[in-house]
């Protein structure tokens, strides 16, 4: 059999997915002024502004916080079921590839995070080693394992032990001096301290805050859950039926939980009790809604024609997803950290900016898709994995 035949074919939905991902994390990250935090006094402003300002900023990160980067994470697993499975069919093992790829990702990642302190790759390149560990598991164990990462086990251990000892504490690591490191060069430094700064303190505070809320297990499970899409071939319009029954589930999940999170404070006062609650219960919120916004477009993309034919238009912007998160992140500290434009804008200024920035790649990526097969990265990250 021919080899172009022994091959998945590309799943255009999982790009629509990507490229809805990366839009949402784009204007996130717009609003948070790429991790930088620097607005403009507002005392002096209009109410409407005021309103604007806080309408923008809740929504966003009530749709999109927590849930677009899940989406991300989802299909980093999926993407990795694809290759694997595809040289598999060749009877190729493609374990020990996928390891020096994820090597290639975190120098990807650094170069990422050398402009932008609040990046992912290098979390990824780190965590994706689960990967390569479960990937010839039987799918109840996957399944089983990511449920677990899933269920945050330390929180519950945390939760069990500050139950039954009252003088049980948190081990809390201090990231806080690296964060101020970061942030003092963002606001005073020049490129090449805030570079430097970037590298180290900026990676060190972005790997404890992950791990101080959850990330790196949820990013673990997420990325079995994506392989297990794949294997099952949830994302194939025959099982679409499937994702039917997701959907009631995760809306009833959801609202219990968000609403248990805002009320714990009112009722849990042992900070050791309440911050791994809060985590484990938000954590499982966010995947609530994640599932619910990934319903919402498998529905939209093959089911409703006029919401079909907007996400297919995002096709191009998910295919070049790494190319566009990575140069969100230049853009973003360009214009707004203090050796760029050091610009002061506002919560509802902050989002046209995000928009802008997506117009802009939005128009490369379908100039590029025209003629190229792989954005620059994903070409690039292709070409060094098969060194």
């Amino acid at each position: 059999m021919n080899d172009t035949i022994k091959k998945h074919p590309r799943i255009d939905v999982a790009d629509a997915l990507r490229g809805f991902a990366v839009l949402a994390i784009i204007l996130l990250h717009s609003i948070e002024h790429f991790n930088f935090y620097s607005f403009p006094d507002t005392s002096g402003q209009s109410q409407w502004l005021n309103f604007t300002d806080k309408a923008i900023w809740d929504g966003l990160f009530f749709a999109f916080g927590g849930k677009a980067y899940a989406i991300f994470a989802t299909l980093f697993g999926f993407s990795f079921f694809i290759q694997h499975d595809n040289q598999r069919l060749r009877g190729n093992d493609f374990r020990l590839r996928f390891c020096w790829r994820l090597v290639i990702l975190f120098i990807i990642g650094n170069l990422n995070a050398a402009f932008f302190t609040g990046e992912i790759l290098v979390m990824y390149a780190l965590v994706g080693f689960v990967l390569v560990l479960t990937c010839r598991l039987k799918t109840k164990v996957v399944m089983t394992l990511a449920a677990i990462c899933l269920l945050q086990p330390v929180c519950i251990y945390q939760i069990i032990r500050a139950l039954y000892s009252p003088d049980y504490e948190i081990m809390r690591l201090n990231w806080g001096e690296h964060w101020s490191i970061t942030n003092e060069m963002q606001t005073y430094g020049d490129f090449w301290g805030t570079v430097k700064a970037n590298l180290w303190s900026g990676q060190l505070f972005s790997l404890g805050w992950a791990w101080d809320n959850g990330r790196i297990f949820q990013t673990a499970g997420l990325f079995m859950t994506g392989m297990l899409i794949g294997r099952q071939g949830w994302f194939k319009v025959n099982n679409l039926n499937r994702w039917g029954r997701v959907l009631p589930i995760a809306l009833i999940c959801f609202f219990p939980l968000k609403g248990i999170v805002t009320m714990l404070p009112d009722y849990v006062a042992n900070p050791n009790l309440l911050t791994p609650m809060k985590i484990l219960l938000t954590s499982l919120a966010n995947l609530c809604f994640m599932l619910i916004l990934v319903c919402g477009v498998l529905f939209g993309f093959y089911r409703t024609h006029g919401v079909s034919k907007a996400l297919r238009a995002l096709i191009p912007y998910g295919k070049l997803s790494m190319t566009n998160y990575v140069t969100q992140g230049i853009i973003g500290s360009a214009l707004f950290y203090h050796w760029g434009l050091f610009l002061r804008l506002g919560i509802t200024a902050s989002v046209f900016v995000g928009v802008a920035i997506f117009i802009v790649q939005y128009i490369f990526c379908r100039i590029w898709v025209g003629k190229h097969n792989h954005g620059p990265l994903e070409y690039i990250w292709k070409k060094a994995t098969w060194i």
